[in-house]
């Protein structure tokens, strides 16, 4: 049984983060472009929030992809998406927050759960 416990969060890890990823390679290429355009949820302004959201759904999830401080990287993303459910989506209809709430919940697991025997917090 324990076999698939460290299975199950072995694919948790993955999928979730791979599926993030998707997501955060758009934002690594605002970041990139001549001109800067995002939403300033927080009040931070676009480039910081473009640089919050870009660390959230990029950089933490390659870290969390290979199981390495696992449960201190999924924070970000579990943050990102909490900002986007109920701060950047708030008034919209409830599918268009909805992946971001899958998102949110899925870190948050990964977060309590943590990483499994195959990772690099494991070694």
């Amino acid at each position: 049984m324990k076999l698939f416990s460290d299975l199950g969060r072995l694919i948790l890890r993955i999928s979730f983060s791979v599926l993030m990823l998707t997501h955060g390679i758009s934002k690594v290429e605002k970041l990139f472009a001549d001109e800067i355009k995002f939403s300033d949820p927080i009040g931070l302004g676009s480039f910081w929030s473009l640089i919050l959201i870009t660390f959230a759904e990029f950089v933490a999830p390659v870290f969390i992809l290979i199981g390495f401080k696992t449960r201190w990287f999924s924070i970000f993303p579990v943050i990102g998406m909490a900002v986007a459910a109920f701060v950047s989506h708030w008034d919209d209809p409830f599918p268009r927050k909805e992946k971001a709430l899958l998102f949110m919940f899925g870190f948050l697991v990964i977060a309590m759960i943590g990483p499994g025997k195959y990772s690099i917090d494991k070694k």
